[in-house]
């Protein structure tokens, strides 16, 4: 499980990446057992040339020691650290490879913000990554980066399509896991069941009383069509 840290890091450096126009992904297996990168992006350079960067993220000294494969086999290579772990495991640093310090907005930078900030902090460069020609076939990587991409449009179709993907047995299950947390009695508003009911009870109340509106306004039409046929100098009134 992804801490919120770490999950803060990743959606800071993703908008790094998108505001240097490069394209990025997350957790991207790499080609002849290379390991996973936390973050790949692929940027095209004016001259045409591809640019490949790796990142991997960091937010304790036990995950920076940790015996994971550090994939770096791009032209430029960065951890992503918190200000205080970098302190303590900057002389541990490889020379080729770069630093970016996460620092989070504080509140008060939040409340003034003339727009809603699209990540939670920001990114500095503490060190930066020495060029070196990329360690992987460029045509297999990209094929990986490819498939990343793919798995992550998948996943957005699948939130857009919430619920519709799920079988009824399934969702009953899921019904019945969540109602083992407890029942409040007291403040029924708050238990999904009761607001479920109540929702689908004013749902039929309110298409059955425009089925009735519509059934009534078909009857008074009728009426009075019948009034003109009675009464022919009523014609030109309807």
């Amino acid at each position: 499980m992804k801490t919120k840290l770490t999950k803060n890091l990743e959606s800071t450096l993703y908008q790094y990446c998108y505001e240097q126009s490069a394209y990025v992904v997350e957790e991207v297996s790499m080609p002849d057992k290379k390991g996973i990168v936390d973050t790949l992006s692929y940027q095209q350079l004016p001259d045409g040339s591809i640019e490949w960067r790796c990142y991997e993220l960091k937010v304790t000294k036990n995950d920076f020691h940790s015996k994971a494969k550090l994939s770096f086999i791009g032209n430029y290579n960065y951890f992503v650290l918190p200000q205080q772990l970098y302190e303590e495991v900057k002389d541990e640093i490889p020379t080729h490879i770069g630093v970016l310090i996460y620092r989070e907005f504080d509140k008060e930078a939040l409340e003034q913000a003339d727009q809603t900030l699209r990540a939670p902090g920001f990114l500095t460069v503490a060190k930066k990554a020495q060029y070196q020609e990329l360690q992987v076939n460029e045509k297999k990587l990209t094929s990986h980066f490819v498939a990343s991409l793919f798995r992550e449009v998948d996943k957005a179709k699948r939130v857009e399509k919430g619920l519709q993907l799920y079988p009824d047995d399934k969702l009953y299950k899921e019904l019945k896991k969540r109602a083992k947390k407890g029942y409040d009695i007291y403040h029924p508003d708050h238990n999904i069941y009761d607001r479920f009911i109540d929702d689908m009870q004013n749902d039929a109340v309110t298409a059955l009383q425009e089925e009735l509106d519509a059934r009534n306004a078909e009857y008074q039409e009728l009426k009075l069509r019948l009034e003109q046929l009675d009464h022919p100098n009523l014609e030109g009134k309807i």
